[in-house]
């Protein structure tokens, strides 16, 4: 089965009904333990309403609980001759691309639509096709612009919906992205103990 990837193949654009409520707007913290220890992500629900309303229904309902980092992408461990290299941390369910979340995927909401830019830190949704995220998140390593809209990343340039952004621990994230091998996909995926929103 296919599974949710940066690089995917090129397909049309695809809406998807949003089923989850805006969040009324303004900045949420999030706090992420992990087995390497934890990082912070802010995000602002008037930016990215879909996306950031998303992300706190898996965080409120325990969702996230026992999500695993699964995916770590270096330039060691791309295809020779990538044109777009990028480099990121991917976390979540780990789930297969056939609705299998537990929650319905969302609307995609470009760079361009909210303004954000996949810069270091940023937390962003993985995806095959836009409309097709829901439950797989990624976070920049070093600014990466071909993850926005019109970046190249993926053939249909929509980019990625980024919606916030790691403010503190990106020591944890770095050390995240330490435990990159050969392959994207890790041998052994690494724990995520708790997500939980923070004041």
């Amino acid at each position: 089965m296919r599974r949710r990837r940066l690089l995917a193949l090129p397909v049309a654009l695809a809406i998807a009904t949003p089923s989850i409520a805006a969040p009324s707007g303004g900045v949420v913290r999030t706090r992420v333990d992990t087995e390497l220890g934890a990082f912070v992500v802010e995000m602002n629900g008037a930016v990215a309403p879909v996306t950031v309303a998303n992300y706190l229904a898996y965080v409120d309902r325990g969702l996230l609980d026992r999500a695993v980092v699964y995916r770590i992408v270096t330039p060691a461990n791309q295809p020779p001759g990538t044109r777009h290299e990028i480099e990121v941390v991917q976390w979540g369910l780990d789930r297969d691309d056939d609705g299998s979340s537990p929650l319905p995927p969302i609307v995609h909401e470009t760079t361009r639509a909210t303004g954000l830019r996949h810069l270091d830190g940023t937390l962003s949704m993985a995806r095959s096709q836009p409309g097709t995220a829901s439950s797989e998140f990624f976070i920049c390593i070093g600014d990466q612009p071909a993850l926005d809209f019109g970046g190249g990343r993926n053939p249909d340039g929509q980019g990625f919906a980024a919606f916030g952004r790691v403010v503190d621990g990106m020591d944890v994230v770095r050390a995240l992205y330490a435990k990159g091998e050969a392959t994207q996909r890790v041998s052994r995926p690494i724990g995520i103990r708790s997500v939980r929103r923070i004041d």
